[in-house]
């Protein structure tokens, strides 16, 4: 058996009787019913998840996946991909947005090298950052398939790896990226799952004018036309017009999913690896909380396809898990509200109908 095929043999829906008994707890609790709202519903989601009254969220890390995209030589994006391999360094150097906001909610920054076009192999011998390396970027998807499909497959098991690796010591985990020119391909992605028109969920990625947008909705086009990816094939859409970094958020949810423990999706990119996944296991759904709705105008209809509503809706564009680590204290919220707030009998409070 492969490392997939007993990672989603593993996955199981949430559990309805610890849902239950969350509930039931959470309708006692010594203030108006359900006056929480949406965090009591989280509350009730991670007993679901964990299997536990006390749901453990406190050790957090947020995995930041890295990859390039050869659909840059399309003109895709205003920045080189040479920007990638700077990137991943300022995160080692702890100079990035993630760093700042991991760092505000005591959670551990991890970058793995899914695919950068560049030798990273000294920063993964120092132990800065995690080398499963498929190839220097994908393929032009604009031209043909963005990889093969057994480098798909060697993508998402790498993020399933990832999963394992961290699993003794993370509780929580949040997706992260760093790739120039990756909301095309995650552009690609979603109009391919959802059946909804290119134009509609393709945005302007870091700060593309009219006409760039423009040509780059008819690249996603063309490169959808060439490569016909089947809706239904989660690993064949991943293959055809999805990126490395993309298939390792995929596995990295996947691997969590089967360890039951919570994954906090990111942006647009990361809801791409979220809808990979779900393609692949449906039932992977059941431990996705969406942190946040990006401004990209395709994020929203993600959300609407895996039925999940996002937590925080704050004009982010960033990446690389920074809307993940902003959400993170919202779930540790979630689980004190369970854990600790009185009931009204034991804290003697009449209730009122007495």
């Amino acid at each position: 058996m492969t490392l997939l095929q007993e990672t989603l043999q593993a996955i199981l829906p949430q559990d309805q009787e610890w849902r239950d008994q969350a509930k039931n707890r959470l309708d006692q609790l010594t203030m108006p019913h359900w006056a929480l709202g949406r965090l009591m519903d989280l509350a009730v989601d991670l007993a679901g998840m964990t299997r536990s009254m006390n749901p453990p969220v406190s050790r957090k890390a947020v995995v930041t996946m890295a990859g390039d995209h050869g659909v840059v030589a399309e003109g895709v994006s205003k920045f080189p991909s040479e920007v990638t391999p700077q990137m991943v360094g300022n995160f080692v150097n702890g100079g990035a947005g993630i760093n700042a906001l991991a760092n505000q909610v005591g959670a551990r920054v991890v970058v793995v090298d899914m695919g950068v076009a560049a030798d990273l192999s000294a920063m993964a011998k120092s132990g800065k950052i995690i080398d499963r390396k498929i190839a220097f970027g994908t393929s032009n998807m604009a031209k043909g398939p963005a990889m093969t499909r057994e480098q798909a497959v060697a993508a998402i098991e790498a993020g399933i790896d990832v999963a394992r690796l961290l699993g003794g010591e993370i509780d929580l985990f949040g997706t992260g990226d760093m790739g120039i020119g990756n909301t095309t391909p995650s552009a690609a992605i979603v109009a391919a799952i959802t059946g909804i028109s290119v134009a509609t969920v393709t945005g302007r990625g870091t700060g593309l004018d009219d006409a760039q947008l423009d040509h780059k909705v008819k690249v996603i086009e063309e490169a959808l036309k060439v490569n016909q990816p089947d809706p239904h094939d989660g690993l064949d859409v991943l293959a055809k017009v999805g990126g490395f970094e993309i298939g390792g958020i995929a596995g990295l949810i996947l691997g969590a999913a089967a360890q039951r423990k919570p994954v906090l999706i990111d942006g647009f990119i990361s809801t791409a690896g979220a809808l990979i996944a779900s393609t692949i296991a449906p039932s992977c759904r059941d431990y996705l909380i969406a942190s946040h709705r990006s401004v990209e105008q395709g994020h929203r209809i993600m959300h609407q396809h895996l039925q999940l509503e996002p937590l925080l809706d704050l004009n982010l564009r960033l990446g690389e898990g920074t809307g993940a680590a902003l959400a993170m204290n919202l779930v540790e919220a979630a689980c004190r509200i369970l854990t600790e707030v009185a009931t009204f009998e034991e804290a003697a409070v009449a209730t009122a109908d007495k």
